[in-house]
């Protein structure tokens, strides 16, 4: 029997053990450049929020760090040159070895991670990128351990960010046709020429596809995590409209309709949990931002909650998610700075399984 059939390859789902996460660290040549010192003031909130967590943190960044900016529990940085600091969308993909069973127990051989470097192109070309899209093979090929332990793999051939797909663990993914089938990322690959290679990359049985949902402001074309995430016990957790009147009302009832058409791989409804849309918010030239609960990040020991100063809004929103984990703290980040660019605290971080590093 061959290694690879022994030890399958799994896309994990985000609440499933951890490494650590990482970070790529704002400074002032990246657009955060006229609002730094504010953005900066939250990404130590959120550093502080993973250590305390006990997830270790990895840092990215055109300078070295102190300990007192990020912490004390750092298990690796480089220093590179950064475009911008969308982690989730340059940072590694991760496959881990094991059943949909979850044995963490089991001693697996070397190379127990697999890293899936895709290209990461803007957004379509909206933005550079290039400097970002060479961060990853940079760190693989200065941290001799991660090489030891985990398997470099090529995608450049193909864009895939990470935002744009979302893992139960058990084998599907969820994404949204209107960012995979965007120009000037894969085409002309079809949609089905996609999901194919989707699926045979990611080890995954089968992928849905939401066909509506896109939030105003969005630089994406649709990532799901802007608009609906996997939880565990078959719960889908989605952006929701209930104001008539809103811009957002039309596709979002139509994307909830669609989510009530999926099923389990063994055939059962998902349970579909609601989060609130947030009160509009707009930019200096009046344009509103994407602003959404569903870009929350599952740590260890914790979840972190983007909230934007919405006293009733960012309430539920933390019921909700209490709810969905019960024993994880749900820790509010203020986000109204992140947003600003048009991202918020899913969009600026990468998870790593246990066995990385």
């Amino acid at each position: 029997m061959e290694e690879n059939e022994k030890y399958p390859w799994r896309f994990p789902a985000e609440w499933e053990d951890q490494r650590g996460i990482m970070l790529t660290w704002p400074h002032g040549g990246t657009d955060w450049a006229p609002m730094l010192n504010e953005v900066l003031t939250t990404y130590r909130e959120m550093a502080k929020a993973i250590v305390d967590s006990r997830d270790l943190l990895y840092i990215i960044s055109d300078h070295p760090l102190e300990d007192n900016e990020v912490g004390t529990k750092v298990f690796a940085n480089i220093v590179c040159p950064t475009n911008d600091t969308w982690t989730r969308d340059h940072g590694f993909i991760s496959l881990v070895r094991g059943d949909f069973k979850r044995d963490w127990e089991i001693d697996y051989p070397s190379h127990s991670v697999r890293l899936l470097d895709y290209r990461f192109n803007g957004w379509g070309g909206k933005f550079p990128a290039d400097l970002d899209n060479s961060i990853n093979r940079q760190f693989y090929e200065q941290h001799r351990q991660c090489q030891r332990l985990a398997e470099y793999v090529d995608c450049q051939d193909f864009v895939l960010e990470g935002g744009s797909i979302e893992s139960d663990g058990q084998g599907t993914i969820l994404t949204t046709s209107s960012c995979l089938l965007a120009p000037h990322r894969n085409e002309p690959m079809t949609r089905d020429e996609i999901e194919a290679r989707l699926k045979r990359d990611l080890c995954v049985s089968r992928v849905l596809w939401l066909d509506h949902g896109r939030l105003a402001g969005d630089d994406t074309d649709g990532h799901i995590d802007t608009l609906v995430r996997f939880a565990p016990d078959d719960t889908l957790l989605y952006v929701g409209c209930d104001d008539p009147e809103d811009e957002h009302y039309r596709d979002l009832k139509a994307m909830e309709e669609q989510l009530r058409t999926f099923t389990t791989l063994d055939g059962r409804p998902y349970t579909l949990k609601k989060l609130p849309l947030p009160k509009p918010i707009y930019d200096d030239d009046g344009q509103r931002l994407p602003a959404t609960y569903a870009n929350f990040l599952i740590l260890q020991s914790s979840v972190l909650l983007p909230t934007y100063d919405q006293l009733r809004n960012d309430r539920e929103a933390h019921r909700i998610l209490q709810g969905c984990f019960p024993h994880r703290t749900i820790v509010e980040i203020d986000s109204r700075h992140l947003i600003r660019q048009h991202g918020s605290i899913h969009c600026c971080t990468m998870q790593f399984p246990r066995h990385f590093i």
